[in-house]
């Protein structure tokens, strides 16, 4: 009786076992996406927001692969099905990705990478935060205050007493220095090359005074910088938004409406102080974009 008892329960363990390993094997990434992000810190905390975000409107369970490497990393691990959706450019599809020749009208750009990521590769451009992550001119506030600088045009007179600087990457690019300074007619003291966490060191130490920045760096706070108008239009548009495979959205197509919540609540301001509280003051990437959610009151 013992032996009969002791092999039926023996059998029921093992059905049990079995029972598991098949609803594990089979059903192991229902309801899970994954989100992924570049190696800045910009980036990451996006891809922490929307994950938040997904996490607190859906049911679904979130992977994160946050930190990842850079654009063509990323990109490759969403075309193989690794990421379902990561934070990109409008300007970086344009260029990086589709190969295509500069452009500077915002919606043409987003209308393009739309059209042929849709098309080549089944992946589509959510609606856009809100910020312009682009080059930008910037000065500090001392001399923007001295000469009464508001616009990259207003630098004219002065800029023949100043000096620019760089990473050496912009002074090889089409959108860089040589035509930066054919369509400003601008003709600086002189023009150095530096390595790119050294160029708000150099103007702190009053080596340069004009460099160029991207216009969501969180050291624009720490060095209290201004950001002047680009009133000619010369850099082109780096809009940031949520790029989603077609299949997940076909899987899971609430994801669009939830995501779609973030378009237009981040602006090139309020990137700024996100970038600095992570970057400069060392907070914890969920923890700020927590309460950014909060703040905004999407959770």
């Amino acid at each position: 009786m013992r032996s009969r008892f002791g092999r039926l329960f023996s059998l029921i363990l093992v059905a049990v076992f079995l029972i598991g390993v098949i609803s594990g094997c089979g059903g192991g990434d229902t309801n899970k996406i994954t989100v992924g992000s570049k190696n800045f810190t910009e980036n990451i905390l996006l891809g922490e927001i929307m994950a938040q975000l997904i996490e607190n409107k859906t049911d679904l369970k979130v992977e994160r692969k946050l930190n990842l490497g850079g654009t063509l990393v990323a990109w490759e691990a969403l075309k193989k099905g690794d990421l379902d959706l990561y934070p990109d450019y409008t300007g970086t599809g344009l260029m990086a990705i589709l190969k295509k020749e500069v452009m500077y009208d915002a919606d043409e750009v987003y209308n393009l990478v739309q059209k042929e990521y849709n098309e080549q590769f089944r992946v589509k451009w959510l609606k856009p935060f809100g910020f312009n992550n682009t080059y930008a001119t910037a000065v500090t506030r001392e001399l923007a205050e001295k000469y009464n600088l508001v616009k990259t045009s207003d630098l004219k007179p002065y800029a023949k007493d100043l000096v620019f600087c760089a990473e050496q990457e912009f002074f090889n690019r089409d959108d860089g220095y040589d035509g930066f300074i054919k369509t400003y007619d601008l003709q600086f003291k002189d023009k150095r090359a530096v390595e790119t966490a050294l160029k708000y060191q150099a103007v702190a130490e009053g080596k340069v005074q004009v460099i160029d920045a991207f216009s969501t760096d969180g050291e624009l706070v720490t060095y209290d910088m201004v950001i002047l108008e680009d009133d000619k239009n010369f850099f082109p548009p780096y809009h940031c938004a949520p790029i989603v495979r077609m299949d997940t959205l076909e899987k899971y197509p609430e994801l669009e409406e939830v995501l779609n919540l973030l378009a237009g609540q981040i602006s090139d301001t309020e990137m700024q102080q996100l970038n600095y509280q992570v970057k400069e003051q060392k907070k914890d990437a969920a923890e700020v974009a927590t309460k950014f959610l909060q703040d905004k009151g999407l959770i």
